[in-house]
């Protein structure tokens, strides 16, 4: 009974979804007051249809009802309830029923917050996502019923993939779809602003938020994702540059290019068609991301479906959508001409440059993940584009970038000189240089990992830099500067936090670029000794846990004979599934990461990978400080709400 509720409100939903897609756009064409003011309404009643048939989802896997195929291929009476609820999202058909409930989670935020928006700009913007909400809600009850019953049920299930039972893994796709949905909010301001015709700086007020939340909620769950791959898969790396791991980071760069662009447009009116490209096309990378894991053309560890016919409706969705966004765009960005001037050398200057770089980037990502599965296609030759690839072209583009992020914020606005800049900065490039040298020295001339360190100090020094000077810290004394920090505005603060998060997360990379290993077969009592540690094989036995058995290695280690660490990986069996994992153990301090991988045993030997991983925890650390940045300049009330009034076309403020 619950799980027809849930199709049925499914259902509901689907139908609420397609009044709000023509309502409160009709109203606003036809300045009907009373259409328009529908959108809020109907957008809510469709978050609380969405909502009903997401909790009746995971209640069917709470309560493990065997009568609905979803859970039987998902879940498991012996599972522990956290990966029972998490089941109800770790697969396909659940995956999209919960993007569509973030979509109508952020409907309803347009509809509730979005108060001090005109109501014809809300009305066509609910509407927006009243249309892509139809589309996502069409694919799942046509194609993707997450309700669907089986007869006569089974016993019991078949379990969640065993690589999917982690607690990462249980809050990495909420985080990513916060952060994917919430470019469908930019790109539905973006459509709002091409059918009225109009960007100005109340546009870019609007949309920075959105923005900013969008980039923060990637930057979060993209770090989660690396960081579960790193403790669970084994490898003892944290990116491979997995095509899955690249769709998720293409709308990550186009929100960041989108979030500088936007501060133009609210700054200057400059960059307005530019900034609502960048918001169609990181809607695009996200629907991009979608089709990729749900299509079957990517063999990943990551994709969830392989369904050609899913696929194809996917497909038809990024055509509708995305094809029909860029030909409103060619029609209606003529009729919009930029307005405001601005010198190369300036703030302005150096986002535009800051866009540039992040898009270059873009472009390569993008290129190096689908031109094999392009040339699979046209031509049946099978290529690998792998990480060789993607760091030669990354790399010189990324150090520009760096450069850029440190300088950019320190130039004035509209015309700026250089050599003031260079005053304000004498001291961060020093710093740079230093750790360049010291890094180059300590790791025997090691050329990749001292650029790292000393970019990070550059990217770090750069932040601190541009705080003292809008505190005029150097200028005016520590009492000036502690009574100027009081109404800094927290936009600032943020703005800086995310460049030394940056930092921080180059400074992690970095450390690992002097990551050491041994791979040993090692019986019990055998000693190996590597960076300075011993390790010790002290036992190898079995442990057992709610839904696994696991052989189990208790090494020690030590260091000039002092104890340092015990450390316990794993292989764990599961039965339901016949599925092996391994279990990383990971001694972490503010230094490194000491880290143990248990293999197969041979003759009586157990084969033991070791890794010493210098500054490996700070990579997620400053993807945490970045997506504090993010959340500081949220906070800031002028950036939420204090949205400049639009003026008419003649230029004067409305009555």
């Amino acid at each position: 009974m619950i799980a027809e509720l849930g199709h049925y409100a499914l259902a509901l939903a689907c139908i609420l979804a397609l009044a709000q897609a023509v309502v409160p756009i009709w109203g606003a064409q036809r300045q009907d007051a009373a259409a328009m003011a529908a959108g809020p309404a109907l957008a809510l009643g469709g978050l609380l249809a969405v909502g009903a048939a997401f909790a009746a989802l995971i209640w069917c896997f709470v309560v493990n009802d065997t009568s609905v195929l979803a859970v039987v291929q998902n879940s498991h009476s012996q599972k522990p309830m956290l990966y029972k609820v998490a089941g109800a999202w770790g697969n396909h058909e659940g995956s999209m029923v919960l993007w569509v409930f973030i979509l109508s989670l952020c409907g309803a935020a347009v509809a509730g917050f979005g108060t001090n928006l005109p109501s014809a700009l809300q009305a066509r913007v609910i509407g927006v996502l009243g249309l892509i909400s139809l589309g996502f809600l069409a694919f799942i009850l046509a194609t993707s019923n997450p309700f669907g019953r089986i007869w006569p049920p089974p016993a019991d299930g078949q379990g969640l993939n065993p690589l999917l039972q982690d607690p990462g893994l249980a809050f990495h796709p909420p985080l990513l779809y916060l952060g994917y949905v919430g470019t469908a909010v930019t790109f539905a301001f973006a459509i709002a602003a091409l059918i009225e015709g109009r960007v100005d700086a109340a546009w870019g007020r609007w949309v920075r938020p959105w923005a900013l939340a969008s980039w923060g909620f990637l930057t979060l769950g993209i770090a989660l994702g690396s960081w579960w791959a790193y403790y669970e898969l084994g490898w003892g790396g944290y990116w491979f540059w997995d095509p899955v791991e690249n769709a998720s980071l293409l709308p990550w760069l186009a929100g960041a290019a989108l979030l500088h662009s936007a501060i133009v447009v609210e700054k200057r009116e400059a960059l307005k068609l530019w900034s609502v490209l960048l918001a169609l096309l990181a809607f695009a990378m996200s629907l991009l991301g979608t089709f990729m894991v749900r299509s079957g053309v990517l063999n990943s560890v990551h994709a969830f479906a392989n369904d050609p016919e899913r696929g194809v409706f996917i497909l038809a969705l990024l055509a509708f959508y995305v094809g029909g966004a860029f030909i409103l765009f060619a029609l209606r960005a003529p009729a919009m001409a930029p307005t405001g001037v601005f010198a190369p050398v300036s703030r302005e200057g150096g986002l535009v440059l800051n866009n540039l770089l992040l898009c270059s980037i873009l472009a390569v990502v993008f290129t190096g993940t689908l031109y094999p599965m392009f040339l699979d296609i046209l031509t049946g030759e099978k290529i690998s584009v792998g990480a060789p690839f993607f760091n030669a072209a990354v790399a010189p583009l990324a150090a520009l970038l760096f450069a850029a992020m440190a300088a950019g914020p320190l130039l004035s606005w509209k015309r700026a000189r250089p050599w003031p800049v260079v005053q304000r900065l004498w001291w961060v490039a020093l710093a740079g240089l230093g750790a360049f040298l010291a890094t180059l020295a300590v790791s025997g001339w090691n050329p990749l990992p001292a650029l790292g360190f000393g970019a990070a100090a550059w990217l770090i020094g750069g932040a601190l830099a541009d705080v003292a000077d809008r505190l005029a810290l150097f200028r005016s004394g520590w009492r000036t500067a502690i009574a100027r920090a009081g109404g800094l505005p927290r936009s600032a603060w943020g703005g800086a936090i995310a460049h030394a998060g940056m930092g921080i997360t180059v400074l992690g990379m970095a450390g690992m670029g002097l990551a050491t290993d041994r791979l040993a077969g090692m019986r019990v009592g055998d000693h190996v000794a590597l960076a300075g540690y011993d390790w010790r094989l002290d036992a190898v036995e079995d442990a057992t846990g709610p839904n696994w058995t696991s052989r189990r290695a208790t090494l020690t280690v030590t260091r000039d004979g002092a104890p340092v660490t015990v450390l316990r990986p794993e292989r764990r069996f599961f039965p339901v599934a016949r599925q092996n994992t391994t279990e990383a153990a990971i001694h972490t301090t503010v230094f490194g990461d000491l880290y143990a991988v248990m293999g197969e045993e041979t003759d009586g030997r157990a084969v033991i990978r070791l890794h010493n991983n210098p500054l490996a925890p700070w990579i997620w650390l400053g993807a945490a400080v970045m997506a504090l940045g993010a959340g500081v300049s949220l906070s800031d009330r002028r950036v939420r709400v204090a949205a400049p009034a639009r003026r008419r076309a003649d230029g004067t403020q409305p009555a």
